[in-house]
């Protein structure tokens, strides 16, 4: 679905990421994990085409990403992009508004499960009414691609598992889902993938089941593996 061929991406005299070469199969859920900084939101935003890389490629369905790819690509960024005194229901008329494949209803329907109100406005909401509202948004683009950046940050347990809810039911209709997280415990039971971010370069990317399989270790102490060797050094 994505290729990535050497990926860098400079900002001035620093390198947020560097020579990143990976594929990204459909119908998966990918976990984007490493400390902050490591170089996930610049990955994500090159894949939601946000910013243009420094060099290198990216192809998503074998063709460079385009006007024409945005909106089979749907990305969450980890701030707010709602206007505080804009209500959930006119949230989704502006995604609506702005892509036409939006899928409203589901929306809707999203939204009621979690019994979030459409005529709640955003400066009303708490921090995961925001976050699980915005999520739902994004979801309801129906794009074959999915970036969710830190989609966790600042929510409790209850709002995660309806979370984590909302991102399983879109999988099954066969999205392939890029997420960051630092939850990484909490993702392990349902991402099949794990990418490893540190400094800007991307250390190994990994499929869970050949990891129990090959190397004997969960997600939680590949991470430890790879990352905890980084640190100490």
């Amino acid at each position: 679905m994505v290729q990535c061929k050497n990926l860098t991406k400079k900002y001035g005299s620093k390198v947020a990421l560097r020579d990143a070469t990976l594929h990204i199969y459909p119908g998966n859920i990918y976990a984007l994990l490493g400390p902050n900084g490591s170089g996930k939101t610049t990955f994500m935003k090159i894949l939601g085409d946000l910013t243009k890389q420094s060099s290198g490629e990216v192809l998503f369905e074998g063709k460079p990403l385009s006007i024409q790819s945005r909106k089979d690509i749907a990305y969450l960024p980890t701030e707010s992009q709602a206007y505080p005194f804009m209500t959930v229901g006119d949230y989704g008329k502006y995604h609506k508004s702005f892509f036409p494949e939006f899928q409203e209803e589901e929306y809707k329907r999203m939204l009621e499960e979690m019994d979030i109100s459409l005529k709640l406005p955003f400066k009303a909401l708490s921090t995961g009414m925001d976050k699980k509202a915005r999520i739902a948004a994004t979801l309801a683009r129906n794009a074959k691609l999915v970036l969710l950046d830190e989609p966790f940050n600042g929510v409790d347990l209850l709002a995660r598992e309806e979370i984590e809810k909302m991102i399983l039911e879109k999988k099954q209709e066969n999205s392939t889902i890029l997420l960051s997280s630092h939850l990484v415990e909490e993702v392990e039971d349902y991402v099949q993938f794990a990418i490893f971010f540190h400094q800007g370069k991307v250390l190994s990317v990994e499929q869970l089941e050949r990891m129990q399989e090959n190397k004997g270790q969960n997600l939680t102490e590949r991470y430890r593996s790879l990352l905890g060797k980084k640190k100490e050094g």
